[in-house]
């Protein structure tokens, strides 16, 4: 188990049964960037990889 395992069991039964849009979700990421310029990197890296889950042409 990876430690950010606990964050995301954390998120799941807390607010698993909330309905978001990506616009929400795309503004606390910005948020949490401001707040945390430290985690610009790996923000952007996941919200890359969410927009591309589609895309056949990328690899995982």
């Amino acid at each position: 188990m990876y430690f950010t395992d606990r964050g995301i069991e954390e998120l799941e039964q807390r607010r698993g049964d909330e309905a978001v849009t990506f616009e929400w979700l795309a503004e606390q990421l910005r948020t949490f960037v401001d707040l945390n310029p430290d985690f610009e990197v790996p923000v952007e890296r996941l919200a890359t990889w969410l927009a591309r889950l589609d895309d056949e042409d990328d690899d995982v």
